[in-house]
């Protein structure tokens, strides 16, 4: 269970940092928006952390994506 945790977290992590990227967003940028710490999004994109739904709201909105959409990780093979 552990591994298909730590899958998705990755997996959602990757997800936030290319839809980062994409908008020419600085991890502090994206932290600001999402009110949250540089540290907090850098554990997300690391997958290194397992944020709440509360949380993947904020950085959706903050990527202008819907959580649906943020957390759909069909497309992203690791």
């Amino acid at each position: 269970m552990t591994n298909k945790v730590n899958n998705i977290n990755n997996k959602i992590g990757l997800k936030i940092k290319l839809l980062r990227t994409k908008l020419k967003l600085s991890q502090e940028e994206l932290a600001e928006r999402a009110e949250l710490s540089k540290n907090s999004i850098g554990a997300i994109e690391r997958g290194t952390s397992s944020p709440t739904i509360e949380t993947l709201d904020r950085v959706a909105k903050a990527l202008e994506v819907s959580l649906p959409e943020l957390v759909d990780t069909s497309r992203i093979d690791l």
